[in-house]
């Protein structure tokens, strides 16, 4: 274990902030400063060589995804504190460099020990603690990188290691816009459960070309029934844009920001023309999952990318109808991992058990509405839901909150910072919340 980070001035004035703001509201006051901490304090460690490794909390490895969103609520102190600025951007180049030793790759070690989750049928090396393919791994990073831009105005971690990892992404998903004919990757996990697996010999259900790219498994690191993960193409979409932009203003290669953008015109044409289905009591929604074969999977998950994370993603606007329409459905009990208890109501996940719901999906719940009421329900609800630890966790049963998985797990301390903070106006710069701030 490394030694533990000393708090910078910043983040000591921003919890006093937030103290001033909640002074009558001592629970909310200790649930922010825990959650808010905890990330920075026990699970970031600075490497010899600059960059940043961030285990997942319980977890030794370093998920692409999760540790994205453990750091981002920092960036709205990066612009001002360059201790954190330096952190954030040790975080993208560890990123990048791991994207260019294996982009199907979705967590890594701090070192090549060779440790691993499990013995897998796939690819893999000693930096590889797991290899499931999932899209929003690729998708992250580059978030976290624009908004490291838009945040500090720094552009010096857009250097030749995320040139070259920007390259390997857009390769990849071009490669899985027609999987079973042009990828050679495949995921066997034995003596698992089902959803640790792909089927059909490790290459997944079939698909026919939609124009979406395929994804092995999704964000909460469950195989996909159907490879086309219609969020996780949502996320993709935003983020090519995001590359095309970095491409044109940065690093002045218009190739590669034409590249980025007809992928994306074509990734969202397949979203538009499979990725919907009109429901009897909703009307027309978004899919969760699809094949291009017309099957679909109608629901949401708690991880994010989810159907109900479309806005924060910047996919399409907070008012956007067809969203609006999905929303209403993720959030009834057509969608078969809403769950309602005597304590709380939410979204939950396959991954968890059945009546767990996530503190995840609340904060997106929270961060995606445009009513006030509702908000001030997910903030109550935060309160009452923590196990009386003043932290969040994974999952927890409805009518139990002291039934719950995972104490440690720094995403969704991170994810109720950032939604607490948005509350009194605090906003990743650059981010969809930042631009809607008038809602």
């Amino acid at each position: 274990m490394t030694n533990q980070l000393q708090l910078t001035t910043s983040i000591k004035q921003l919890i006093d902030v937030v103290k001033q703001h909640y002074q009558r509201e001592p629970k909310l006051q200790h649930l922010f400063e825990n959650c808010f901490v905890n990330t920075y304090q026990t699970t970031i460690r600075p490497q010899e060589d600059g960059t940043t490794f961030v285990i997942t909390g319980d977890i030794p490895a370093m998920w692409l995804r999760d540790s994205a969103a453990q750091v981002r609520p920092y960036l709205m102190l990066a612009g001002e504190d360059q201790a954190i600025a330096d952190i954030i951007k040790g975080v993208i180049e560890k990123q990048f460099a791991f994207i260019n030793h294996d982009p199907y790759a979705n967590a890594f070690n701090e070192e090549p020990n060779g440790n691993k989750y499990h013995e897998d049928q796939t690819k893999t090396t000693d930096w590889i603690w797991e290899r499931k393919y999932e899209i929003d791994s690729l998708c992250y990073p580059i978030q976290l990188a624009y908004l490291y831009w838009k945040t500090t105005g720094q552009v010096s971690h857009f250097n030749d290691t995320f040139k070259s990892a920007g390259e390997k992404i857009l390769t990849v998903w071009k490669t899985e816009q027609r999987h079973h004919e042009d990828s050679d990757y495949h995921f066997v996990r034995d003596n698992g459960p089902v959803q640790d697996t792909l089927s059909h010999e490790g290459a997944g259900a079939p698909v026919v070309y939609t124009g979406m790219t395929w994804s092995g498994f999704r964000p909460s690191d469950d195989a996909c029934e159907y490879g086309y993960l219609v969020p996780a193409n949502m996320f993709a979409v935003v983020s090519l844009q995001q590359l095309a932009e970095i491409a044109n203003e940065v690093l002045g290669d218009p190739l590669l920001a034409e590249q980025a953008e007809k992928l994306a015109e074509e990734i969202d044409k397949g979203i538009n023309e499979y990725g919907t289905v009109n429901h009897p009591t909703y009307g027309e929604i978004y899919a969760y999952e699809t094949d291009g074969l017309g099957n679909y999977v109608l629901m949401d998950d708690a991880n994010v990318p989810s159907l109900l994370s479309i806005p924060y993603l910047g996919y399409r606007p907070f008012d956007d109808k067809i969203y609006q329409n999905t929303r209403r459905f993720l959030l009834s009990e057509e969608n078969p991992y809403y769950f309602t208890g005597k304590v709380a109501s939410g979204i939950g996940s396959p991954h968890t058990p059945n009546q767990y719901i996530w503190h995840i999906a609340l904060a997106i719940q929270g961060l995606t509405s445009i009513d006030e009421t509702e908000k001030q329900q997910i903030t109550e609800l935060f309160k009452t839901t923590d196990a009386n630890e003043n932290l969040m966790h994974e999952g927890f049963h409805v009518d139990d909150p002291s039934q719950y998985t995972r104490p440690w797990f720094s995403w969704a301390n991170s994810m109720f910072s950032e939604f607490l903070l948005s509350r009194i106006g605090r906003v990743v710069k650059g981010s969809p919340l930042d631009k809607v701030r008038s809602l």
